[in-house]
């Protein structure tokens, strides 16, 4: 529980990602970029035997057990559906879609590790209360952010449907776009 805690606290902590865009979108795009670029070659020598001491700790206390002697991807997809929300859409739509990933998918888990008991078909291993619980972060999220409860409502429901996808990492990079894409029939 702790390490799934400690990996959606890194999710969660991307909330932020929308007011330094809105200070300076260029910057906040290649600060991430970068990040993402040192990322990559930390977790390359990792595998290759050069631990760097503080990225390789983090990454060996927030990988599953799936990422075990692997390249572990949720960093690079995480980053990936950041920037492209953040080049793609206007501030307002990225937000959304950056908030659906951060608070939807970084408390899923979270939801249905603590709770999880009724098993969800066709999704390994995702449960009705993990769903459940990020719908209802999405919901307030984007209810408190749009002030607009049919545009929280369905965009929940529509982040909630995708993370129920069996996509592994790949999420962080659909959730943005798809609900950062669907937020413009609301603005």
């Amino acid at each position: 529980m702790w390490k799934e805690l400690f990996r959606k606290s890194i999710h969660i902590c991307s909330a932020f990602i929308p007011l330094l865009l809105w200070w300076n979108s260029p910057v906040t795009l290649i600060l991430i970029f970068l990040a993402l670029s040192g990322y990559t070659v930390c977790e390359l020598l990792r595998l290759s035997g050069h631990k760097i001491p503080v990225v390789s700790k983090i990454t060996e206390i927030a990988a599953r057990k799936r990422d075990e002697n692997r390249f572990v991807l949720g960093p690079v997809t995480l980053c990936t559906g950041i920037i492209l929300a953040g080049l793609f859409f206007p501030h307002h739509n990225a937000t959304i879609g950056i908030f659906a990933l951060a608070f939807g998918d970084g408390l899923a888990s979270v939801g249905g590790t603590l709770f999880g008991k009724t098993h969800l078909p066709f999704t390994k291993g995702k449960t009705l209360e993990g769903s459940l619980t990020c719908w209802t972060a999405v919901f307030i999220a984007l209810w408190i952010y749009t002030d607009n409860i049919t545009c929280a409502l369905i965009l929940a429901t529509a982040t909630m449907l995708i993370e129920m996808l069996p996509l592994y990492d790949f999420d962080n990079i659909l959730i943005p776009l798809a609900t950062g894409a669907l937020s413009f029939l609301f603005v």
